[in-house]
């Protein structure tokens, strides 16, 4: 057995620049300063996590360890920039030779390091994601017969399924068994597309943002020597916000401190909510079992909410079995108890929070400071909606509002050039969804088929129900012999589903147009286009809902043009940045804090969410969510839910259920608002 010696670093006498005892409560400072061996920081939300690990950096450097013996893995470059100008203004400088960045940099750096070990050049090249769908439509061309090509998955939804059998550590059948089953009769050939885009990486000396990470593992898996090199290397390791850690990742870290087992996570169980992107929560939860001599610190002391907002995020965690239970403790003074605020409906929810809101401003609450946050975006859709008749400003956080995301757009551009044939640009969306058809071919297309309606009309003013032979299913019919061979039976499909649109009496049910579009095809399209299939059919699903509301198609494409004076979230010239309440899905306002935060629609199977309810442990990851949502609040927190919602379907109970975690909170912690109409 070899004997081990310890070199100790040398320096003079060491003088501690930073005052630990002044500048950390006793939770940050115990695990800052605690001795070398694994240690796992529980920090609950508002905790001062990013402190925590940035006074440890600064700590190991003033206890003489050389920098280039610590690695800090952060998941975002702003994260990680943010973490090294602190130490370095604590340090008064920062270390060139310290390692830190995201797990996708570092694992490039060190993969320049040794790439011939894995047969790649040194200066192999990295496809953004543009060049690897660009790479992956040639794998299509050369594997997908043309005529299959139209049923097949789009280079996106190819590139998801790939990104996630290698981040899930899954074989593609696993994948598509669980994420994409109804491409399951598809195995063999998405198999041999993925095949030969791994040969034609591998041809071109090219490594896609997956490769960062797998080949990097596959490079300490699979050579002894580069793995001990790394290991006596990284003396020290440092990783942010572990809950959210995927597989590949969790292997990387414990290959890279299985020497030294001087490894420091730090993130909070009760925030995991990536579990739909690959985290997973187990890594986080089962790390004291795989170091057994770990230490476990629990920072719970919050700075950012007051106690009755801990209180209900206290209650609202406790149901969880999986969990290391904390108990987040305010050290801010006292404010209003959260309310909870039935409503009538989907509109009398919007009136309260457009009204609550305006109130909070004219008593003093910037809008930029209250934000509105929800499961799914279209959850939201009758507040835009609300907001923009009463011209309160807002932005959202994905930076696409609901109406103008594309399979919105591409449902709403069929019911638009059936109400007006002369919409060019309803016309022209519609026929790049065919195949073979680009901007140019839709251009000379719609050239073709606004002389076929000019010559066949006869006086009719735009928008009125065409006469006999004047139909746009008539004019699409008339122009199919300029239609390539490519796109000629998708064109005859268009002309029969405008068909069915231009009934008259269809016209006066917006809400069963949209199905219909859904229904003739365009829900197969989404099927091949887009990764998230399912969540943007449950948004088309609320849309035609919405749509049920209005007497005809023309009203309802002219309520919901009024959103389009809505701008997305855009950063103005100087820095300066406009004050609009914020509307954000929970998960897009993870890590933000707000003064005011309202959590809308916290029904069953909207909050938590049905479809996530049917996965394994769903259930926890919902209420985690929840969880974020609340502590996402300062001063005050409000709690909403309609009593009525339009139902999916005529068979459909409108009547709502209040979301089980609103029944998780006792009666004792919060308010109950009542609303009643206005006296005139």
């Amino acid at each position: 057995m070899a004997q081990e010696y310890v070199l100790r670093p040398f320096a003079t006498s060491t003088r501690l620049r930073i005052d630990y005892e002044r500048e950390l409560n006793p939770q940050q400072r115990e695990a800052v300063m605690s001795p070398p061996g694994p240690a796992l920081v529980i920090a609950g939300a508002g905790s001062g996590k990013t402190r925590t690990l940035t006074y440890r950096v600064a700590f190991l450097l003033e206890q003489g360890v050389p920098p280039d013996r610590i690695l800090l893995l952060t998941f975002t470059n702003k994260a990680a920039r943010e973490m090294l100008q602190r130490v370095e203004t604590l340090l008064g400088r920062l270390p060139g030779s310290l390692w830190g960045g995201t797990f996708h940099a570092i694992g490039h750096r060190i993969l320049r390091l040794h790439a011939e070990r894995l047969g790649y050049p040194a200066n192999f090249g990295i496809l953004d994601r543009e060049d690897a769908r660009h790479l992956l439509n040639t794998c299509l061309r050369d594997k997908v017969p043309e005529a299959r090509r139209k049923h097949f998955p789009r280079a996106e939804v190819l590139a998801e399924i790939f990104s996630l059998a290698a981040n899930l550590r899954l074989s593609l059948a696993e994948v598509v068994g669980r994420y994409f089953d109804y491409f399951e009769p598809l195995l063999n050939t998405i198999t041999e597309v993925h095949r030969l885009y791994e040969e034609r990486k591998r041809a071109a000396q090219v490594m896609d943002f997956d490769d960062l990470l797998v080949r990097w593992l596959e490079l300490l898996e699979q050579h002894p020597d580069a793995r001990e090199y790394w290991q006596r290397r990284f003396l020290f390791l440092l990783v942010d916000e572990y809950q959210d850690t995927n597989v590949v990742q969790s292997a990387v870290v414990d290959l890279l401190a299985a020497r030294h087992h001087n490894l420091m996570v730090v993130g909070d169980d009760a925030q995991s909510i990536y579990g739909w992107r690959g985290a997973d929560a187990r890594n986080i939860l089962e790390f004291p079992n795989r170091y057994p001599e770990a230490r476990v610190f629990k920072i719970e002391t919050n700075y950012r909410s007051t106690p009755e907002i801990l209180q209900v995020a206290n209650a609202v965690i406790r149901a969880n079995r999986h969990q290391f239970p904390k108990v987040l403790v305010a050290v801010r003074p006292a404010g209003p108890r959260p309310a909870v605020v039935a409503c009538l409906d989907d509109s009398q929810q919007a009136a309260f929070v457009a009204q609550r809101v305006m109130e909070l401003r004219e008593a003093g609450t910037s809008l930029d400071r209250i934000a509105v946050l929800y499961r799914a975006h279209h959850h939201a859709l009758e507040l835009q909606m609300e907001l923009t008749r009463r011209q309160i400003p807002f932005t959202i956080t994905s930076g696409l509002r609901f109406l103008e995301q594309a399979h919105m757009k591409d449902v709403t551009a069929h019911l638009r050039l059936v109400v007006n044939p002369l919409d060019s640009v309803a016309f022209q969306r519609v026929v790049q969804m065919l195949p073979g058809i680009g901007e140019r071919g839709a251009a000379r297309l719609w050239e073709s088929f606004r002389t076929q309606w000019l010559a066949r009309q006869t006086g009719l003013q735009a928008g009125a129900v065409p006469a006999a032979g004047a139909s746009v299913s008539a004019c699409l019919r008339a122009c199919q012999r300029e239609v390539g061979r490519k796109a000629a039976a998708a064109w005859e499909e268009l002309a029969r589903l405008v068909t069915k649109l231009e009934d008259p009496e269809l016209r006066r049910r917006p809400g069963q147009m949209i199905r219909t579009v859904l229904q003739e095809g365009y829900e197969e399209y989404l099927k091949l286009n887009y990764p998230n299939y399912r969540s943007r059919r449950e948004d088309l699903e609320q849309l035609a809902l919405y749509a049920d509301g209005f007497d005809d198609v023309y009203d309802f494409l002219a309520q919901t043009a009024l959103l389009t004076n809505v701008e997305a979230e855009d950063e103005q010239p100087g820095g300066w940045k406009p004050d609009r309440l914020r509307l954000s899905t929970v998960h897009q306002a993870k890590g933000l804090e707000f003064d005011v935060v309202f959590v809308i629609m916290l029904c069953e199977g909207m909050f938590p969410s049905a479809r996530a309810l049917e996965e394994e442990e769903g259930e926890e990851e919902e209420r985690r969510l929840f969880y974020v949502a609340v502590t996402r609040a300062r001063n005050e927190l409000y709690l909403t839910y309609p009593l009525l919602h339009r139902a999916r379907s005529a068979d459909a109970a409108p009547v709502q259920t209040p979301s089980r975690f609103l029944r998780e909170i006792p009666a004792e912690l919060v308010e109950t608002w009542e609303l009643r109409p206005p006296v005139w």
